[in-house]
């Protein structure tokens, strides 16, 4: 594994966000990303004030199948090419759902193993992309790079992303955010490293 790779895959083991760069089907737009097991209150809360974007989780197939969630516009028709679910809410355990920690609760409901269909309700203000099923071979983006690095690092087959803003709302550059990087130790991957 290259450098930025390795310590990439290592941040995710431990529950750090990581920034991800290279996604050839948004023009170059970078995203945070952290394992979704790790994804608490503070890692929901740092991603809304540092990323701005909308915070997504990033599911496989199988698991949007099994908490029966389909993509909203599953047709050649009107696509945008954004792979969205429908948005969910945990049904148990959250107030308004809006808040880090009621983010949080329902990310945390969704990758439970023993979560089904009826532990979510919607619409809530959680999410979910699904990701194409081959994988980043079939699809070079955020989406499939996050869950790809996540399972690299043990860290399940879900994740958290969230695209990154610039102060003036336009869309971040790395170079827009290197002091970021740095103040908190964040690691840096391009995912056509995958």
């Amino acid at each position: 594994m290259s450098g930025g790779l390795e310590q990439a895959v290592a941040a995710l083991a431990v529950g750090r966000i990581v920034v991800l760069t290279g996604d050839r089907l948004r023009g170059g737009d970078i995203d945070f990303a952290v394992a979704a097991k790790y994804a608490d209150a503070a890692a929901i809360n740092f991603m809304a004030t540092h990323g701005r974007g909308l915070i997504c989780l990033a599911l496989t197939p199988t698991r949007a199948m099994k908490l029966g969630i389909g993509l909203i516009n599953p047709g050649a028709a009107r696509q945008s090419g954004r792979p969205h679910g429908r948005s969910i809410e945990a049904r148990e355990g959250v107030s308004t759902g809006i808040s880090a920690a009621d983010r949080a609760q329902t990310i945390a409901v969704a990758i439970d193993d023993k979560s089904s269909a009826d532990d979510l309700v919607s619409p809530g203000h959680v999410f979910p992309l699904i990701a194409a099923p081959g994988g980043i071979a079939e699809r070079p983006a955020a989406l499939e790079a996050a869950i790809e690095l996540t399972r690299r690092a043990g860290a399940g087959d879900a994740a958290v992303i969230c695209s990154i803003m610039r102060d003036d709302g336009e869309m971040a550059r790395i170079e827009d955010v290197a002091d970021l990087i740095a103040a908190h130790g964040l690691a840096v991957v391009d995912i056509n490293c995958l």
